[in-house]
């Protein structure tokens, strides 16, 4: 950004670690027990006139996500006449999504792009949108998850645990990866530790899949493949190729077999204090982000797919019909109750 703002990153890190040791010194209670009329009750700090939001993320500068939401704290400045910004912490500079979530909840940290699994931990029906081949496109995808009538309860059902979903961005199309050969089959999986989001769902569905799936923040991925801890990892081809991981593991199989949403959160508290018109200005800039989000993927993945063959990585498609087969378990077992099965078939009958 190239507006001043004044937001040190020792200054957040030392209050985070005094805003989780007070939640841990409570009598026991979990992250995300407390209310938003607990956590984070009073907003934090302006840069002059300028509430600056912090938001943390996992993924590089060149991130079409971390693009939009740093393009959209410069319109929101502008439109709200400097009431507003977003500054974005990349490469993981805030923690681990996980950590970042409970930061959130705490009231020290205002914003946070989370991967879709992640909030299950906090309502489980957001299972519904984290399974194998739930989405046939990306724009399906785009379209059911930030559709109201589909998603309005789900999403405010987080707000009583200090987190507000705002919206639902295009998080790309996941495949295996791993450093010893191409896979064709599930088979072909057993024995290896392929790194997953931490949630029992992605653990699960590797395990259908014929690996062992292994929970493990992003930013310890690339050595732990280099160690061996691990022999692979999922993924799409933006993080394959941005985090360097197709230099330890250059075996990558088009399993294709997730497509979830990438969420931007934010604490309530936040969300609450802004006036109606602002915070209708700040949907509608959101609108316009995720589409411009949607584009810059299109963009990107080719590309690095590109860069990462130029550079040694192999691409290799695999028995589609194998994986869709050992997998499909996972969607029985997971829609369970009358939620999730009416989301589910909402989601169908959009892509219809």
């Amino acid at each position: 950004m190239t507006r001043n703002k004044a937001v040190s990153i020792t200054a957040l890190l030392g209050a985070s670690v005094l805003a989780l040791t007070a939640c841990s010194a409570g009598s026991g209670a979990t992250p995300g027990a407390q209310s938003s009329s607990e956590a984070g009750s009073e907003a934090p700090a302006a840069s002059g006139d300028t509430l600056v939001m912090k938001a943390a993320f996992n993924q590089p500068e060149t991130h079409p996500q971390y693009i939009v939401l740093d393009e959209l704290g410069d319109k929101l400045f502008e439109a709200t006449d400097g009431a507003y910004d977003i500054e974005v912490f990349p490469n993981e500079t805030l923690g681990a999504q996980r950590e970042t979530i409970e930061l959130l909840q705490a009231g020290t940290l205002e914003m946070a792009y989370v991967a879709g699994p992640l909030l299950e931990n906090f309502n489980p029906d957001f299972v519904v949108f984290n399974l194998p081949f739930t989405f046939e496109s990306q724009d399906h995808q785009r379209q059911v998850t930030n559709d109201p009538e589909i998603v309005g309860d789900l999403y405010s059902s987080l707000e009583d645990q200090s987190i507000k979903v705002l919206g639902a961005f295009h998080g790309g199309v996941r495949s295996v990866y791993n450093t010893e050969k191409p896979i064709n089959t599930p088979e072909d999986l057993a024995g290896m530790k392929i790194r997953v989001i931490e949630s029992d769902t992605n653990i699960e569905m590797l395990s259908l899949m014929g690996g062992t799936g292994t929970p493990m923040g992003q930013g310890e991925v690339y050595t732990a493949m280099q160690s061996g801890l691990l022999e692979g990892g999922e993924n799409n081809e933006l993080i394959y190729y941005n985090l360097k991981q197709h230099e330890v593991a250059p075996y990558y199989s088009y399993t294709r077999h997730l497509m979830f949403p990438d969420y931007l959160i934010i604490n309530p508290t936040i969300w609450e204090s802004m006036s109606a018109e602002h915070q209708e200005i700040f949907n509608e800039l959101l609108a316009e982000a995720i589409e411009r989000e949607a584009e810059l993927w299109k963009e990107q993945v080719g590309e690095a797919k590109a860069a990462a063959e130029a550079e040694g990585a192999q691409f290799n498609e695999v028995d589609a019909e194998a994986f869709a087969e050992a997998i499909a378990p996972l969607t029985e077992s997971k829609i369970t109750n009358d939620v999730t099965r009416t989301i589910l078939e909402q989601v169908r009958e959009a892509a219809e």
